[in-house]
């Protein structure tokens, strides 16, 4: 099933280097990476350019976050999503570096003042992959199996379906989550199968979660450019955008942004764009699993402002949801 696509990325005149911020992460060093090279061709650079001719584009800065440094913990136990964009943002608007590349599903609901998420590539696969040495599938696991994850979603959403598992807090990269399987902390784990395809890892995976019956975090296989307010026209910005993606996710941060997603609520969000057609679904969940309320909903876009009516749609979608879940789909503080 390919989810992404490839196209000739437009040029614009040479201009000075666009420095990138990003995490230090394997992960993250390979999607910016990919970015890097978009961002320097759209530049000016030529085609099979070299690494160093790329950089002289496009230099990429790695910067250390708290998410990175603090690893034993769960997110909504030491700030949420914020802390893997907290000094990279910092950066950015101080004007050390000039645009920062992350996860969509990083990203809080909220931006600090003066930022914007300006451009979104080509969407990745978005859905959770299932990763075992005992099954092919996560219904397939024994009664009582440990399931890996540090994910509030992914934790409500296979307890939904498996209220017999046994749920393994489990933080780190991709290969210290891989590390920690192989050494048995876990009989299963869940990861976005789009870090794997981007790490070359994509064949490990036993079987994928149904998108449509466990929607993945809002944005997740997307990446996303952040820059300063007033860089958010540039030209070689327009040269990385992608209309189907960028109304997709319009649509599921709208929905995030009604159920004030954090690190604390269990939310899933989905949407798909056939057309003019986008179609959605949203749910969030008790974090025992044990509630889930859900909607389903769908637009024709009219073509006057699609990301603005995609994010119409999430935000009525994730509102109805919030308003009967109520407190029920917090985490307790």
């Amino acid at each position: 099933m390919n989810f992404a696509s490839a196209g000739n990325v437009p040029t614009v005149s040479r201009q000075p280097p666009i420095r990138i911020g990003a995490r230090g992460s394997k992960l993250s060093l390979a999607q910016s990476g990919l970015m890097q090279a978009r961002i320097a061709a759209a530049l000016g650079a030529p085609a099979g350019a070299s690494k160093d001719e790329i950089e002289a584009f496009a230099p990429l800065i790695p910067i250390v976050t708290s998410g990175d440094r603090i690893q034993d913990r769960r997110l909504m136990e030491i700030g949420g999503k914020g802390l893997f964009t907290k000094e990279i943002e910092e950066a950015l608007l101080d004007g050390r570096i000039d645009c920062a590349v992350h996860s969509l599903k990083d990203m809080p609901a909220e931006l600090p003042p003066g930022l914007v998420l300006a451009a979104t590539p080509e969407r990745e696969d978005p859905r959770d992959a299932f990763i075992s040495h005992i099954c092919d599938r996560l219904e397939d696991l024994p009664k009582g199996a440990r399931l890996g994850t540090a994910s509030l979603r992914r934790q409500a959403q296979a307890l939904h379906v498996r209220p017999d598992l046994e749920i393994v807090m489990l933080r780190g990269n991709v290969d210290t989550r891989l590390a920690k399987l192989e050494r048995g902390e876990a009989d299963a784990i869940l990861l976005a199968q789009s870090g794997l395809n981007r790490l070359g890892l994509g064949h490990l995976t036993k079987s994928w979660i149904d998108p449509d019956a466990c929607p993945p975090a809002p944005g997740q296989g997307a990446l996303v450019i952040e820059t300063r307010a007033e860089d958010v026209g540039a030209r070689w910005l327009e040269a990385i955008r992608c209309r189907p993606t960028t109304i997709a996710v319009a649509a599921e941060r709208g929905a995030l942004r009604a159920l004030e997603g954090s690190c604390r609520t269990a939310i899933g969000a989905r949407a798909t764009l056939d057309g003019v057609r986008l179609s959605m679904i949203v749910e969030a969940l008790t974090p025992d699993g044990a509630q889930r309320f859900r909607r389903h909903g769908e637009i024709t876009l009219s073509g006057a402002d699609d990301a603005g009516e995609a994010l119409a749609l999430g935000l009525k979608l994730g509102g109805e949801v919030r308003a009967e879940g109520g407190d029920a789909i917090l985490l307790p503080e």
